[in-house]
């Protein structure tokens, strides 16, 4: 056991796991914790592990709800085994409520970018919020159910309807994937925030989203769609 190589095993871990230096420095990172560090602060990570570290040398795991964008998490395990170093491992939150299989018999080739202006202008129609938009021209059309997701856009851009401006972005998210089917499909992040928001209907946003694999992510300020990109 001792000459195995465990690296490679925590590097392809769907868990983030960071080693810092005494200092707060990263000293290492699996490919996880790297898309990680696209959302949260490494210091803010650093203090956390500090915060729940045992108090002798060894490790400890604290259930701790931990949420970055579309990324929860349900505990985190701290350790250190000198005074040069300290680790933490955090644990992704299962996603409930989704089905282990998608139907795809409603969905068809989409451009992502033409529905969600279509439903900008339903909302515009009713609501005259300024607005800003920025979109990657880019993305692929990709396979999604058009009745299905016009319903979510139109639900969460809804709960924007009193804020004084409102900000979309739409992009491809790039090395993150989801498993469906067996398969790994990339993601889109739709991102939708201004100065405020309602949140009387985020469970049937939420439950809207489950069905169709869609994760989200709900502030004070925003929702965050994180869309199967499925080809």
């Amino acid at each position: 056991m001792l000459s195995i190589d465990f690296k490679p095993f925590i590097e392809c871990d769907n868990s983030p796991f960071i080693l810092f230096t005494a200092q707060g420095k990263i000293a290492y990172l699996n490919n996880a914790a790297e898309i990680l560090m696209g959302y949260a602060d490494p210091k803010a990570l650093y203090d956390i592990a500090l915060a729940y570290a045992p108090k002798d040398y060894g490790y400890k795991t604290t259930t701790l709800s931990l949420q970055y964008d579309a990324l929860h998490f349900y505990a985190i395990t701290v350790g250190y085994q000198d005074e040069e170093h300290i680790c933490i491992r955090l644990y992704h939150q299962p996603r409930l409520n989704k089905p282990k299989t998608l139907s795809s018999d409603k969905y068809v080739t989409t451009d992502i970018n033409t529905l969600l202006e279509a439903n900008i202008t339903l909302f515009q129609m009713i609501n005259k919020n300024e607005l800003s938009l920025l979109v990657d021209q880019d993305i692929p059309e990709f396979k999604i159910d058009q009745n299905h997701f016009s319903k979510l856009l139109r639900k969460t851009l809804h709960a924007f309807r009193a804020s004084d401006s409102i900000y979309i972005s739409l992009k491809f998210l790039v090395g993150e994937y989801v498993i469906i089917n067996g398969k790994k499909e990339g993601l889109i992040q739709l991102k939708v925030e201004a100065n405020g928001r309602y949140n009387d209907e985020d469970s049937a946003i939420e439950t809207l989203a489950n069905e169709n694999h869609i994760s989200t992510a709900f502030k004070e300020h925003s929702i965050t769609l994180q869309i199967p990109f499925i080809k």
